[in-house]
């Protein structure tokens, strides 16, 4: 998997893939990235990326020649000065909060791609003739506003790489949070005791299978407590197994 990353600010970018886990992925050969400096491909002496929008309105608006410049080179697998060549096999996203919404199924999907080129808006946005020519994705990391489209790049590149395959150890993603329509169940470390509030018994027990049920049973009750949206959901589509509808079942009986 190749992240190319259009940004203005291509030091934001570099530090996360120098750091933790991206580093070692990296390092395998499972993670390839590239920053490419929006700003190289501006033509006037100044490197102007931004413009006020037609009709007014507040704020600048990024300019779409220096942004196509860039794509076209990000298309091509080719960095300014750079030979290296990776094909066309990419999928083109513009981080933007009008983009459809950003979720765990959409970061498995993206994990699945070959390439992902992103790129950062800044400002009030991008010329909309960039979004027309380039753009096969709009996606949105939230119902907010970022000023940085660098912050939700990198939410995006960090859901999304840790699903490739080999990044992370198959066992460690099975029972995440979302990974079968509910939230991941509460985890506990040394010591047995801290401030007063002791580690629940079933976790010192050593019996697998009330452990296994237990913490099918926190993460129903967590799921219930804070997202019942997601157990309705899971409901609609049949994401759940028998035990799993069992559990709800009897938790709301419980509560009415």
């Amino acid at each position: 998997m190749k992240y190319t990353v259009l940004t203005l600010f291509p030091e934001i970018i570099d530090t996360f893939f120098a750091t933790s886990i991206m580093a070692k992925a990296i390092q395998r050969g499972i993670i390839e990235y590239q920053t490419i400096n929006i700003r190289d491909y501006a033509l006037d002496r100044h490197k102007t990326c931004d413009d006020a929008p037609y009709g007014g309105g507040p704020g600048m608006l990024m300019l779409p020649d220096p942004l196509c410049r860039a794509l076209e080179a990000a298309k091509k697998g080719t960095k300014k000065g750079d030979r290296h060549h990776t094909g066309d096999r990419h999928r083109t996203v513009y981080l933007s909060p009008s983009g459809r919404p950003f979720n765990q199924v959409l970061a498995r999907e993206l994990a699945a791609e070959q390439e992902l080129i992103l790129l950062c808006g800044r400002y009030e946005g991008i010329d909309q003739r960039v979004i027309d020519l380039y753009i096969d994705d709009e996606i949105s990391v939230g119902d907010y506003v970022l000023s940085s489209g660098e912050v939700a790049a990198l939410a995006l590149i960090d859901a999304s790489y840790r699903l490739v395959d080999r990044v992370i150890t198959p066992e460690s993603l099975e029972e995440e949070s979302f990974s079968d329509g509910l939230l991941e169940y509460p985890q506990y470390t040394r010591p047995e005791i801290y401030d007063t509030i002791k580690v629940p018994d079933i976790l010192l027990s050593g019996h697998h299978e009330n452990i296994r049920r237990w913490r099918l049973e926190k993460r129903v009750e967590k799921t219930m407590r804070y997202r019942p949206d997601l157990i309705r959901q899971g409901k609609e589509l049949g994401l759940f197994n028998d035990e799993i509808n069992r559990i709800i079942g009897d938790m709301e009986n419980e509560r009415n």
